[in-house]
């Protein structure tokens, strides 16, 4: 495999929604340019870019795989993201490695949830585009239908480039609008079109749309516009370079089609990648993050070999075999073989032994990789997804990607005592490849939690765990944080006395207990004077007060969000320590307790829940029986974003039921927002289960 130079690279990310066509598409790119001996197909398991073993199963994309075809003297790198409501955050995390976009639109379905979602992510990151509709020879495919899609969902800088020949199962090739030639296929063939003249029947059609794609390119540029106004059109040799530079500055976005499965188009997606896609060089500088000192400006670096080298670890995998694989782009420099790099993120240094570029799950090794171009290397110590590595003497960060908390939470067992010595290391080796995993414990209910985006996410990683790490676990909704709190106040005496056969113990104290506003947690004042408490004894008030608001009163939950003023006690000279004070303390918390009207309280999650507009109103419906409040609506492209509050006791299974509810196109993300009282008649039963809990575990301890 030779060295391709940044002019001559093109990387690309292939986003959509899932089922869309993308990794068809890829697998007929690697089959026609030859980087592949047959066409993949998903439905088998022998696509290149679906090698995971989950992925065969479930027959779709879980996270981004990489692949590279050789085409017309350039190389491009494609990205094949996942399309699933899930797994898309896969697709945000390439982003800044790619150069532009291939957003595949299913010919059938048009323009989906996650399809706007994945352009929102480009328009985060401006990120040029080019729109493919695939799966073209399906039944219902409609050109114009989709278009129209397209155009709704997009916007007017959305055209077609191209005009599809025959439709569904008659669908034979393509019209290239730019140079006004037609491209037909034979079924079963080797993917590459025949050029021939435009059919008849699409003459007009073409030339009208044509005119409207010169007239969109000429608006842009004012020698072209008076170009266009002299001749009335512009030649292949003016439109070319002119759409390759609109397209690079997000002013037009070209539709294209083609069919994956029936390898239809992907040759001309190959050419247009080649002609209209940026080349890395062509970026003016990638920007690094300024010094967390704030000292001078923050660096950037040209794409370019000439730069001290740089580059950005933007995926990691764990292998059995192999061990970690770090993905990675080079944006400056050229990285060689057994090169020693800086990581800038953790301070330590990394050798890149036995570089690569990959084809799906195959290691091609290389010797070097210049400026511009994606790779992999195996074993690195300490880089993880995220971290800037480079030439030690021009340190710079790149930014990482920023994600949405995760969305559902899971408590997580593991099934035998072999299984829990093997849990965490597996865990966390799955939290390395994914960043939307996470896996803690709650310091309040001390049961380990894993969270993810959704159920279907967290089912994938049980069944990794099961088959990479032979680690089996039960997985059970998690047990609510709730916590209490007073609404009244208290003026009690805690009196702690015992006398025994030698010293006896004795500690006496007198508090008042107040409210403090939600999120106040606790505070304590000490308010004696005159010596009535020893200071040295003040502290195991103290301790003994938190000891037992720590158990809770009513239900066995922390008690939050008060105030205790320590004004009077008293002590003996021999009986008094410090477990007397903390008994006393202990004693008026509880007394305290039963006249400052002990409430509970429980977590209220931020929900922000996106559907299709026709099941907004059954959503709404939903929430109200949630206890949820609305806190607002918006729409956009087709889509309503419902914004509520919603306690989360009634979000535990949410994931699976919006899925229900909206076939599978709702999604969701949520985060804790504050704390607020339960209502009367739930509390009830809260204390009533907590307190049978609780009894069954001491039945337990006996």
């Amino acid at each position: 495999m030779k060295a391709y130079s940044g002019e001559n690279i093109r990387n690309v990310a292939l986003v959509g929604h899932g089922h869309a066509g993308k990794t068809s598409l890829v697998s007929a790119m690697l089959a026609t340019s030859g980087a592949s001996p047959r066409l993949g197909r998903v439905d088998d398991g022998t696509a290149v870019t679906d090698y995971d073993e989950e992925e065969i199963a479930r027959k779709m994309s879980i996270s981004t795989a990489t692949a590279y075809v050789e085409w017309n003297g350039s190389k491009i790198n494609i990205l094949d993201t996942p399309g699933f409501n899930m797994f898309v955050h896969e697709a945000k995390m390439v982003l800044p490695v790619v150069d532009a976009a291939i957003v595949v639109v299913d010919g059938v379905a048009g323009v989906e949830v996650v399809t706007e979602r994945v352009w929102n992510y480009c328009e985060e990151y401006k990120t040029p585009r080019l729109i493919v509709v695939s799966r073209m020879d399906r039944d219902r495919a409609d050109a114009n239908r989709v278009l129209e899609s397209v155009e709704k969902a997009f916007g007017r800088n959305v055209i077609p480039i191209e005009l599809p020949i025959g439709a569904e199962k008659n669908l034979r090739g393509v019209v290239d609008l730019v140079r006004m030639k037609a491209y037909t296929y034979e079924l079963g063939g080797d993917g590459k079109g025949k050029e021939t003249e435009i059919p008849a029947d699409l003459k007009e059609r073409a030339l009208e749309a044509h005119e409207r794609l010169v007239e969109l390119v000429a608006e842009g540029d004012d020698k072209l516009m008076e170009k266009f106004f002299e001749a009335g059109t512009l030649g292949e040799e003016d439109l070319v370079p002119a759409l390759h530079n609109a397209i690079r500055e997000d002013k037009i976005f070209p539709v294209i089609f083609s069919s994956g499965l029936g390898n239809i188009g992907a040759d001309r997606v190959m050419d247009f990648i080649v002609d209209y896609t940026p080349a890395p060089s062509e970026h003016e500088w990638v920007q690094g993050e300024a010094s967390p000192t704030g000292n001078g400006d923050a660096p950037k670096r040209h794409e370019t070999d000439a730069e001290p080298v740089s580059l950005y670890v933007f995926k990691t995998v764990n292998d059995v075999f192999a061990g970690r694989i770090s993905y990675f782009k080079v944006f400056s420099g050229v990285l060689k073989n057994d090169a020693t790099v800086q990581n800038f993120s953790r301070s330590g240094q990394e050798k890149f032994a036995h570089i690569s570029i990959m084809q799906g799950k195959t290691v091609v090794p290389v010797n070097e990789l210049h400026a511009g171009d994606i790779g992999a290397v195996a074993k690195l110590k300490d880089t993880l997804t995220g971290d800037t590595l480079g030439d030690k003497s021009a340190p710079i960060q790149y930014p990482r990607v920023k994600l949405p908390e995760p969305a559902i939470t899971f408590a997580i067992e593991p099934k035998s005592r072999a299984d829990e010595d093997k849990l965490g290391p597996g865990i966390h080796k799955l939290m390395e490849e994914d960043a939307m995993l996470r896996f803690f414990r709650d310091p309040q209910t001390k049961e380990f939690l894993i969270a993810g985006t959704g159920q279907q996410h967290i089912e994938v990683v049980v069944a990794k765990l099961k088959k990479r790490y032979h680690t089996e676990v039960n997985l059970k909704a998690p047990k609510v944080p709730y916590r209490e709190t007073i609404r009244g106040k208290a003026d009690v005496q805690g009196r702690h006395k015992k006398q025994t056969g030698g010293h006896g113990q004795y500690g006496d104290c007198k508090i008042k207990m107040e409210p403090l506003p939600r999120g106040g947690e606790f505070e304590f004042v000490n308010d004696i004077f005159g010596g009535a408490i020893p200071k040295n004894f003040i502290p195991a008030v103290e301790k003994g007060i938190k000891d037992a608001a720590g158990r809770g009163y009513l239900a066995g939950f922390p008690v939050v969000d008060f105030k205790v003023v320590l004004y009077d006690g008293s002590y003996h000279d021999v009986d008094s320590n410090d477990l007397s004070f903390q008994m006393a303390g202990r004693i008026a918390f509880k007394k305290a307790m039963e006249t400052a009207k002990p409430t509970l309280l429980e977590p209220i999650m931020n929900v922000e829940i996106t559907v299709p507009d026709e099941f907004a109103g059954s959503i709404m419906g939903d929430l109200n029986s949630r206890r949820g409040r609305i806190q607002g609506m918006d729409n956009k492209g087709g889509n309503t974003i419902v914004k509520a509050e919603v306690p989360m006791a009634e979000m535990l299974t949410y994931g699976v039921e919006l899925t229900s509810m909206t076939q599978g196109r709702g999604s969701f993300n949520m985060e804790m927002h504050h704390y607020d009282i339960v209502p009367g008649q739930l509390q009830e039963k809260i204390i009533e289960k907590s307190k049978a809990e609780r009894g069954e575990v001491k039945e337990e301890e006996e």
